[in-house]
């Protein structure tokens, strides 16, 4: 298969596909020509890599994910601990988008959104950093 076929059957676009090979989690073989030549194998592994992209997984974990697929002597332990980690970090970050969506919905239901220049969400923002003095985005010219 050429990188357009591996492409439509992935659903990984080219780019991404020649970035993997570049930092080597796939290796097509060459034609005579130079051309990439994928085998069924590279098109199993570039939907592995899609379906962990798809879950959030790192470029790192992967390489891990893919390497431990690869290996039939494999422990599963291996592998539910690089999950349980990410599932650990999505589990924080929920929680700090949750945070600022409380904190953002708030702000917005205090500003009255007239033609008033007092804005709770402005003063909010302008007072992010302790002892830093608020601007008007104005010049001092």
């Amino acid at each position: 298969m050429n990188i357009g076929e591996v492409a439509e059957r992935s659903g990984i676009p080219p780019k991404t596909i020649r970035y993997y090979e570049d930092i080597g989690l796939i290796r097509p073989q060459r034609s005579g020509n130079g051309y990439r030549a994928f085998r069924e194998t590279d098109l199993h592994k570039l939907a592995f890599l899609g379906r962990a992209r798809a879950l959030g997984f790192s470029i790192e974990d992967c390489r891990n994910l893919l390497s431990l697929y690869e290996d039939e002597t494999r422990e599963s332990a291996q592998v539910k601990t690089i999950a349980e980690e990410h599932l650990s970090a999505i589990d924080d970050k929920i929680a700090q988008l949750q945070e600022m969506r409380e904190t953002l919905s708030h702000l917005v239901e205090a500003c009255h959104g007239d033609h008033r220049p007092d804005c709770p969400i402005l003063k909010d923002l302008s007072g992010a950093l302790a002892g830093c003095k608020p601007t008007t985005g104005r010049s001092a010219d």
